[in-house]
């Protein structure tokens, strides 16, 4: 996989991560974009069902964290 390829799939989640304007809708479409990169990345050593899971896991914590700093809850 060519190193730009590499770098747009890690980015990308953190560039369209969170989109929403509910914390619901943050969290899951963090977790969507999680899941993807983290099943691209998973392919890379064969277990891309795992690397989803976790991409879906570490998205969705993130879109929620990132809308409760939005809110003023978290400094």
């Amino acid at each position: 996989m060519p190193k730009l390829a590499l770098v747009l799939i890690l980015t990308s989640p953190f560039a369209l991560s969170a989109c929403g304007t509910t914390t619901t809708e943050r969290a899951a479409s963090a977790g969507l974009f999680g899941a993807a990169a983290g099943a691209a990345l998973g392919s890379l050593s064969a277990d891309a069902g795992a690397g989803a899971l976790i991409g879906a896991g570490v998205g969705a914590l993130g879109g929620y964290l990132y809308d409760q700093h939005q809110k003023g809850n978290i400094d």
